[in-house]
């Protein structure tokens, strides 16, 4: 049973970059281009309209497998820099569960994109086909 799914984990690894890529891709544009319309992206810092750039460009390179491990780097330290910034410190004292400071998300993220920054994106990406024509 475990060689039988272990032929699926090289294309389970591309379907995992490509989805977080879509799950991050859109944070970004609900961020940049306010669609879907939420209140909670209505009137955003400049701090927050930078993560949005990273998630919107970087979420896109994931989506599409390209420079996946530099890029998934940088989205890992994003969301690492997300939840210390923006909901360690909800409420009064820090909290570190993120059910009570609405975290999960971001640790998901960051651990997410931290382990493809160390796979990569797997044979069913840009970086896959260029490998090849190398």
């Amino acid at each position: 049973m475990d060689q039988t799914l272990a032929k699926f984990q090289p294309v389970a690894l591309s379907l995992f970059r490509f989805i977080t890529g879509l799950l991050l891709l859109q944070y970004g544009i609900a961020k940049i281009f306010k669609f879907p319309v939420l209140p909670y992206f209505a009137n955003i810092p400049p701090l927050i309209q930078v993560a949005a750039t990273l998630e919107l460009v970087g979420g896109a390179l994931l989506l599409l497998g390209l420079f996946t491990r530099p890029v998934a780097f940088i989205l890992a330290g994003e969301m690492a820099f997300a939840y210390f910034l923006g909901h360690m410190f909800k409420g009064a004292d820090p909290v570190f569960l993120p059910l009570l400071n609405g975290g999960t998300a971001a640790i998901l993220f960051c651990f997410s994109c931290l382990y493809l920054a160390t796979s990569g994106g797997g044979p069913i990406s840009l970086d896959a086909i260029l490998r090849k024509k190398s």
